[in-house]
This record gives C-alpha cells, structure tokens and sequence, in this order.
C-alpha cells in the first residue's frame, strides 16, 4: 500500500524529501511550491523554485498559487483527495481548510528541536546561539506556528566552527529519511504523537522564535561578545554573509565573514590583535578563518592575507 501524498516545499533544503517520498512509491498528485520569481540583473528572468524544477524532473503536476486562502484553491486542494500532505519550508501559513483537508492531516519537517526555534530560520538562529545540538522533526501541523506534536526526531551536533550552510546541508537529507520513516508507520497505523508541552517538560526546552533573517543585522557590532560575534558570522553563512569593514592597504574594504573561532585575548573592539587575523571583540576574541573580498570567491584567512596588508593595531568596522 502506499499513501497519496501532495508535497508542498519551496527551497534546495526541501529538493530531497520530495524525491525519497517519490522513490519511496507514494503516489504525489500535485507539488505545491511558491511562484517563480524575477531573476537576473534587470529582474526580467523568471526563475522557479528548486522543488518545481525537481517535480518537473520527476514528471510531478505544480501548483504554485500567491496564498491559499482563496476559496477555489482551497476547494482545488481538497479535490485532490491526500491521505496526507507533507510540508518542508513551503514559505506559506496554510489556513484551517488546508490543514484539515488530507484523511491524516499535514506532516511538517521541521529543521530544529522542538520547541526551541518555532519559526522561519531554525538552523542560522541555532547556529547564532551557539547551540551544541540541533536536529530534525517530524511534526503534525496545527494553526498555530510550528506548534503541533512531534512524531519522530533525530538529533545532531553543531560543530563549533560550523556554518548554517554546511548544517543545512547535513539536515536536508536527514528531514528525507525522518519523513518516509514518518509515512511508513502512518501507512502501518504506528505513528504516534507527543505535545510540545510534554516535550518541554521532560527536556526542559523553552519555546523561542526563530525570526526570518533580516539583511540589516549583517553587519558585525565588535562590542558584542566573542560569543555572539563568532554566532552571527558562523549562523549567517553563507547567507546573508556577516560582513565588516576592513582596511587591507587600499583602503576600506566591505568584507564578508564566513567562518571564525572564538579564541583568547582582548583589546580595543574590532582591534586585530595579530598577523593571523585574531580579533578583539566587547569581550574576548575571534579568530576569523574564512572571508570573502567584494567580487571575490571565498577563501581561507591565510589565502586573505596573502593579498593583503592587514596590520596588527588597526581597528575594523564600526566600533562605536
């Protein structure tokens, strides 16, 4: 037996749980995902989204409507007649009638542990925080934000130099694996069920927000901690991109900041305390290791400072 299941995703992050459910039998009669959008210098391209691209390889029917509040989408979306619809990073609430339309409900992924970070950004917020571990959920959707029981969960641990991009990388394929695992025991009547309140409880995990990301907080407040500078850099590659300002001998420079350590010592705020690129910060000091130049590729501090004259004593940014 295998379940009728409509996908709805919109991301990368998203591109491997459709094609596990695909190549796990279920059959998918529509692949809901947001409207291609404007690309390319002038704007002009339509360009559509990682997981229309993968259901048109898959020979998927997509469905991209602007909001699903509509009466005749939502009459189009029941029509389909799911046992079960499964959402990862779809990029819209979806009202009541969506929500209760499939036999078995809505199944979210959701790339955090729940309910710590309910919201848009699991991963770079867990990152920013300094988090040890994070992972992924199999979650039962309600109409609350990201407040629904739990199903399955799998926990990982957050490298102390890792970026939001390489965790992003790592949980994707998790949150495909979590989801066939959540179908089969939905096909078998074994998929159970627990409160984010009993979850709670027993882990001591408090609910917090996961704000979208805003382009605005980018750039690096040297006063903050060693801690918090090294999270932001860590948890906003590679994007938006943590960035700086940075005299390399031409000059101020914007640069972005891929990658840093925490490391020991402490001077003036934004003062690099070293020739390898160590960095005083409100307290104590971060070590960058990977940067990137306007126009440049990303590269490791040691190719940076082969190209470029940074000298102990001299201040980045903006420290006041």
């Amino acid at each position: 037996m295998t379940l009728r299941v409509i996908f709805m995703g919109t991301p990368a992050f998203s591109v491997p749980t459709l094609t596990a459910l695909h190549q796990a039998g279920h059959a998918i009669p529509a692949v809901y995902t947001q409207p291609p959008r404007a690309s390319g210098r002038r704007g002009l391209a339509l360009t559509p989204s990682p997981v229309q691209v993968e259901a048109e390889r898959l020979g998927l029917p997509v469905r991209h409507p602007q909001r699903l509040r509509d009466p005749v989408d939502q009459a189009e979306f029941a029509a389909l007649d799911a046992d079960v619809a499964v959402v990862v990073a779809y990029g819209l609430l979806l009202p009541r009638p969506v929500l209760d339309a499939p036999r078995f409900g809505c199944l979210n992924g959701h790339a955090s542990l729940l309910p710590r970070w309910r919201g848009a950004a699991p991963i770079q917020r867990a990152v920013e925080a300094g988090d040890a571990e994070t992972g992924m959920m199999v979650m039962r959707m309600e109409a609350g934000l990201d407040t629904g029981p739990v199903a399955l969960t799998e926990r990982v641990s957050v490298g102390a130099t890792e970026t939001a991009g390489e965790l992003h990388d790592r949980l994707a394929p998790l949150s495909a694996r979590l989801m066939v695992e959540a179908l089969a025991r939905l096909e078998a009547g074994a998929l159970a069920f627990e409160e984010q309140d009993a979850i709670a409880a027993h882990t001591g995990r408090e609910a917090v927000y996961a704000r979208k990301i805003d382009k605005s907080e980018a750039e690096i407040d040297w006063t903050q901690s060693a801690a918090a500078v090294r999270g932001r850099i860590n948890g906003f590659s590679p994007f938006p991109g943590a960035w700086t300002t940075l005299d390399g001998g031409n000059g101020p420079e914007r640069v972005k900041l891929l990658r840093a350590v925490e490391d020991a010592g402490g001077g003036a705020p934004g003062e690099i305390l070293d020739d390898g690129l160590r960095i005083a910060c409100g307290t104590g000091a971060v070590r960058l290791l990977d940067l990137q130049r306007a126009g440049g590729k990303p590269v490791t501090a040691d190719a940076f400072l082969r190209g470029a004259t940074v000298p102990g004593g001299a201040r980045l940014g903006r420290t006041d």
